[in-house]
């Protein structure tokens, strides 16, 4: 396990030290101006995710406080696409074409990689969200999500139920926004791949929102299947488990995403089945050491909740200022984008791979949330791998 944290603090004074004379400008300002940094989220709508954002933007602040970048402040504007299309590509150029943005840090959107990907490598310009959530984040050559995103954790999700748990005639349920069909297929392929196995049963036609769950956990439990891979988001994941325990069926094991770990999750489940089941895609966030204690403390301080999409619009920002650190002259998109793509990759000991702008993080967590608990326990000393 990696040893070595790169936090708020730390960055923050080799900020204040190191970057003391690098010469200022970008790509709409003078010497002493704003370094523009946007970042597009889905704020509102079905599916939100807001924490990263507000993580990302309590770091960028804590940087301005201590000095910024000789004296430059990081302005850090953020938007909510509502989960729109329109809104989404509107976003991107109220962003990146009026406001001059350097790059895109901490976003977290349903479906705005998707849209905007082709616009960034139109404008050179580089995007690293806190969670990649659509299929575009993991796609394009001007994206890198921090995070290990749907796709891989579903791979991670089977593999450890297969594997580790031993589990049998697992069914996979999904909740499709966009194209990301094939991409999740993709997932399941790999996990075929590897294990061999497949899964019993698909449905693809789960929805976000629904307001019963009933009639699709009725069908897989008719289908014979033992345990369930979703990949919902939490008040999705909430009707299904109760739709579940309706049914009185107290021994289906649930194979979730790193989407439903929270603790308002943990606190509304009082009878889990048989089990939940979740690689973390960051060191878990219930966790009180030092691993977590530098991001703790800073969301803890700006009143933002503790989740996994927290950390990674905290890490987003991180390995922003730590990029930026390294970037001698002029502070613009360019320079930006180069030091991003010729970055070293940078160890945190909250991610289990890694960072470094187009490599994907392939690590999670295992944890566990058992019936009449109402609380999530790890259920591993170390992070779990494909290829474990």
């Amino acid at each position: 396990m990696n040893t070595r944290a790169t936090g708020t603090a730390a960055l923050i004074a080799v900020a204040t030290l190191v970057l003391a004379g690098c010469a200022g400008g970008d790509s709409g300002g003078g010497e002493g101006a704003p370094i523009v940094v946007g970042s597009v989220n889905t704020l509102s709508g079905p599916a939100t995710f807001p924490e990263a954002s507000e993580a990302a933007a309590a770091v960028f602040d804590a940087f301005n406080e201590a000095g910024g970048l000789d004296g430059r402040e990081i302005e850090y504007k953020v938007l909510d696409d509502k989960g729109d299309p329109a809104t989404a590509t509107a976003s991107a150029r109220e962003m990146v074409g009026s406001d001059e943005a350097v790059a895109l840090v901490g976003s977290a959107s349903l479906l705005e990689c998707e849209i905007n990907a082709k616009y960034y490598e139109q404008e050179g310009i580089l995007s690293v969200p806190g969670i990649g959530v659509d299929t575009g984040c993991f796609a394009s050559d001007n994206i890198s999500p921090v995070n290990v995103g749907p796709f891989n954790d579903m791979t991670l999700t089977l593999q450890y139920g297969s594997e580790v748990l031993g589990l049998e005639d697992i069914c996979v349920l999904l909740e499709i926004a966009g194209s990301t069909r094939p991409t999740y297929q993709a997932a399941i392929d790999k996990w075929t791949e590897l294990t061999g196995k497949e899964p019993k049963y698909v449905d693809d036609t789960v929805p976000y929102g629904a307001s019963d769950y009933t009639p699709y956990i009725v069908k897989a439990r008719e289908q014979g299947c033992k345990a369930l891979a979703v990949n919902p988001i939490e008040p999705d994941a909430i009707g299904q488990l109760k739709a579940a325990n309706a049914q009185g069926w107290d021994d289906v094991t649930f194979l979730y995403l790193t989407s439903v770990y929270s603790e308002n999750f943990a606190a509304a489940i009082d009878n889990a089945a048989g089990g939940i089941y979740v690689p973390a895609e960051f060191y878990p966030f219930t966790e009180e050491n030092e691993i977590n204690k530098e991001w703790r403390d800073l969301m803890t301080a700006n009143d933002i909740a503790l989740t996994s999409f927290s950390q990674g619009g905290y890490l987003a920002a991180t390995y922003f200022i730590e990029v930026l650190n390294g970037i001698d002259g002029d502070i613009t998109r360019e320079s930006v984008s180069e030091a991003l793509k010729n970055m070293d990759p940078i160890e945190n000991p909250m991610v289990g791979t890694p960072y470094a702008f187009g490599t994907d993080n392939t690590a999670g967590w295992p944890i566990v949330l058992k019936s009449g608990t109402n609380a999530w326990e790890q259920v591993a000393d170390d992070w779990f791998r494909f290829e474990d």
